[in-house]
């Protein structure tokens, strides 16, 4: 039997053998149409390429893509599990042509695949064509041999194809596989065609066409080739099933549930083992292309997959999660293909056991409510808007999942009074919301999240997108439109850039529309915590509300925060084990040239400290250990040891964030934090860690500042340069530069001492020379000897020492010195001690000062000094001083 994983490479290798490029399959999160809520198609990431807009270094593809339909107008989810072939996750393979071939080609490389390389008997095959397509009927039955009963023409859109409203368009032609006449249901386009006899397993879409307009539609210089066949399908014919859930792939997650469960795969519950076996796939690949649960957008329909699969583990009696347990047997199914499973495997295996932790919590209380009020009701009246509103607000009930619930008992719900009575809240809401700061702009904010719903974040993955303009402000008011040259808020359904949060500041980048618009990004900046505002200037043309841009987050910066960013949390740990567990963040800021990281810490850390803080980070980003995202509740995170960032708010969810290598010792990752930042891949990709500077920004806060990257290397460069000039001015080696430098610097210290000794002895021979001046040499005041000094380009700190010296000459007596620098005074009073009961050093000191232009001094009775900005006046000084000594 031809598994499917065996069917898959048989696809792709057909393909690649035939000229095609194997392209890996695009995330489910769409990056190049913002009117997309998952990939549904193989064809979405090569939209651009349709459309001219984008070019590739091949002409041919083929794809192996996978796909949600759960929301919006593809919305599968209500009949998963109880038909055959319904999903809300699947794998579509198609092959493509860009302008190079078109449907002789197609045709015959679609035939030789089903009848030879898969093995089927033409005679169960049959196909359809647009009705006026007679190529491609020419074709068929030049190619496959087929009669013309077995090319049906059907006049319907089912066979032609259409992106939009406006665009590339063409006809398709559908295989059919033939399960026999055992099987109720007629071919196609028949009264019969919606049975499951001929079931449709490849469609090719002939794209000849353009739609200019609804009345005008004209032929694509360069026809191209879009087709998709649903490997499900595929497999089930190959395998010889009828039901896409007995295949090989799918009958392995159902035997996994009901293992785990205690129950039987078939019989009464097979409807539960086939939900979650679907849900299961599509969670787990959703996750692990960044969508988290949540209330809104994407994360709101990955929350009701998961809780509609968790109700029906709670229906088969699993009265623990069970969701996370069934990831190791979906991974060993679908890695070999999709390798980003094993790589988020934590992150989908945390998420889950979340989720349904929470749920479980909540669950048997809201399916109480439901119950006692069902009994309320008669016959088949509808479930009340109100009570299915309560559950959905109080419980966690998605609506649908309401439904889901009322389905085996043939009940619905009444749904505009369940959007009644949301649209009630949200106005009651807005009735009590007190913003801050300038109140009109902060209540237009609110209004716009209230209209427009959270923005959805792709940067984690991601940092080109598109994105549709949904509102511009400019001055606290919304406009319609920004000219070039005009500074706008731009607010989009969906971005790549990071809005500025938890010490990382915002991305920067372009914008482009079709229409040949430019729009700079210069900072993007979070409003209630949901909306995401782009601080932007048209740089060309005009951006309007509703057009469709392409967003290019700066790479280069982008790279170099994320570097930062990681290198943060590598440093808070090394700066822990290092100092001790005291040690906690009170404040970073992570920035695309540096970061800034500030810490609890009462004493200044060594420099072997800060030496072995530096070492450490940086062998752990030579270890290159791989960045693992996992999503928990904040106290799972803190009870494995995960640090929470200063000043950051958690809700129920937290993004847990672990990096530099396992640390057996611990039995943990070297650094687990909570952080909703970007990071590095791998811990190598930071490169280079250098820190820069250290000292304190506050009483027990210390501030350690970094470099990474590129700018570690220049700082170092930098440094290595100025050592050498350092080098060619000592005339030295650069190695004996430290040696040359201690010499010369003791050299000078003992210049020093020998000049200030040669001053001090000038001075006291009352010499003229080398500066000193006798304002008055020596006399008698008060009774007293009074020796005094005015000294030109003294040194104030020589003042106290010379004074000292004179007292002792003296004996018995007052000196007074005064000090002449840069035009500025320093004063020194001294006072022997026979005679401090006399005269106070402090008082004639004062005295002195006023004369200088000071405010006083300060000291002892026998030793005081003060200062004054005004020199010019230094014998005023001593008279004043003199004059105090006098009336003394």
């Amino acid at each position: 039997m031809q598994t499917v994983n065996d069917i898959r490479s048989v696809f792709l290798n057909y393909f690649g053998r035939n000229g095609h490029e194997i392209v890996e399959s695009s995330p489910l999160v769409p990056r190049n149409d913002p009117t997309l809520m998952f990939t549904n198609a193989g064809m979405v990431q090569f939209k651009n390429v349709f459309t001219g807009a984008e070019a590739r270094p091949y002409s041919r593809a083929t794809t192996a893509q996978k796909c949600v339909r759960a929301g919006g107008k593809h919305n599968d989810l209500d009949n998963v599990g109880y038909t055959a072939r319904h999903h809300t996750f699947f794998e579509m393979l198609g092959n493509f042509s860009f302008g190079d071939y078109f449907k002789d080609v197609a045709i015959e490389l679609a035939w030789n695949l089903v009848t030879r390389e898969f093995g089927l008997n033409p005679e169960r095959l049959m196909v359809t064509v647009y009705a006026d397509d007679d190529e491609a009927f020419g074709l068929w039955r030049k190619i496959a041999g087929l009669p013309e009963q077995k090319i049906v023409r059907i006049a319907t859109d089912d066979n032609f194809w259409r992106m939009g409203d406006t665009g590339p368009c063409g006809p398709c032609s559908e295989i059919f596989y033939d399960h026999g006449p055992h099987v109720a249901g007629g071919p196609p386009g028949s009264a019969d065609a919606d049975g499951d006899r001929f079931i449709e397993i490849w469609n090719l879409v002939f794209m000849q066409f353009e739609q200019v307009s609804p009345d005008k539609r004209i032929a694509l210089p360069k026809p191209s080739i879009d087709t998709g066949a649903g490997l499900e399908r595929v497999a089930a014919v190959l395998q010889g099933k009828h039901d896409n859930y007995d295949i090989d792939l799918m009958r392995a997650l159902i035997v996994a549930s009901a293992d785990a469960t205690r129950t039987s795969p078939d019989g009464p519950k097979a409807v539960s083992h086939r939900v979650i076996a679907d849900h299961l796939r599509a969670s787990s690949f959703l996750i692990a292309d960044g969508v988290t649960p949540s209330n809104e957008g994407r994360g709101y329909v990955l929350r009701r997959i998961m809780r509609r699969a968790m109700r029906h583990a709670h229906m088969l009696g699993a009265r623990d999660p069970l969701m996370y347990r069934l990831v190791p047997a979906l991974i060993q199914q679908m890695s070999q293909a999709y390798p980003e499973l094993v790589r988020a495997q934590p992150l989908i295996t945390e998420t889950l056991k979340l989720e349904e932790t929470r749920f479980k919590q909540t669950l048997e209380r809201g399916l109480k409510l439901l119950e006692d009020e069902l009994a309320t009701l008669g016959g088949d009246q509808p479930l009340p808007g109100e009570t299915a509103f309560k559950l959905y607000d109080t419980y966690g009930f998605p609506v649908d999942l309401t439904q889901d619930v009322l389905r085996g008992q043939g009940r619905a719900v009444d749904v505009d009074g369940f959007n009644a009575a949301m649209q009630r809240q949200r106005e009651e809401a807005r009735r009590n919301w007190a913003g801050s700061g300038e109140a009109a702009t902060e209540r237009l904010w609110f209004e716009l999240r209230d209209e427009l719903g959270a923005t959805e974040f792709l940067g984690y993955d991601a940092e080109t997108a598109e994105g549709q303009v949904l509102a511009l402000v400019r001055g606290g008011a919304r406009i319609q439109e920004a000219r070039a040259g005009e500074d706008v808020q731009v607010i989009v359904n969906q971005t790549p850039f990071y809005a500025e949060s938890g010490g990382q500041v915002g991305d920067s980048g372009v914008m482009f529309s079709a229409e040949g618009t430019e729009v700079a990004v210069a900072d993007t900046q979070k409003k209630l915590g949901q909306l995401w505002v782009h601080e932007s200037r048209v740089t060309r043309g005009t951006l309007k509300v509703g057009d469709i841009v392409e967003m290019r987050v700066d790479e280069r910066r982008r790279g170099a925060i994320r570097a930062n960013h990681s290198a943060t949390h590598l440093l808070h740990e090394a700066l822990r084990r290092r100092l001790g567990e005291h040690v906690t963040q009170k404040g970073s800021l992570v920035a695309p040239d540096r970061l800034r990281f500030d810490i609890s810490q009462p004493t200044p850390p060594s420099a072997a400290d800060l030496e072995a803080v530096e070492e450490e980070v940086n062998r752990r980003i030579v270890g290159n250990s791989e960045v693992v995202t996992r999503l928990m509740s904040p106290d799972e995170a803190r009870g494995m040891g995960a640090m929470a960032l200063f000043g950051e708010k958690y809700g129920d969810e937290v993004r847990v964030v672990s990096m530099g290598g396992r640390d057996p010792e611990a039995n943990r990752d070297f650094s687990i934090e909570l952080c909703g930042g970007t990071h590095v891949r791998r811990t190598g990709d930071i490169g280079l860690f250098k820190i820069v500077s250290e000292g304190a920004v506050a009483a027990g806060v210390r501030r350690v500042e970094a470099l990474t990257g590129q700018g570690a290397l220049a700082y170092l460069n930098e440094q290595e340069e100025r050592l050498q000039k350092a080098a060619g001015a000592l005339n030295v080696p650069v190695a004996e530069v430290p040696a040359r430098v201690t010499a010369l610097v003791e050299e000078r210290r003992r210049l020093e001492r020998e000049l200030a000794e040669m001053r001090k002895q000038l001075a006291l021979a009352g010499s003229s020379g080398g500066g000193a001046q006798a304002a008055a040499e020596e006399r008698e005041v008060n009774g007293v000897r009074f020796a005094a000094r005015v000294l030109e380009g003294f040194p104030a700190k020589d003042l106290k020492p010379l004074a000292d010296e004179m007292k002792k000459k003296l004996g018995s007596g007052v000196v007074a010195l005064v000090a002449v620098d840069a035009g500025k005074a320093s004063l020194v009073v001294g006072v022997t001690p026979d005679l401090t009961a006399r005269f106070d050093a402090v008082e004639l000191v004062k005295a002195g000062s006023l004369a200088v232009g000071g405010k006083g001094g300060g000291g002892r009775p026998d030793m005081a000094q003060a200062g004054g900005p005004d020199g010019a006046r230094a014998d005023e000084a001593v008279a004043a001083i003199e004059k105090a000594l006098a009336a003394a």
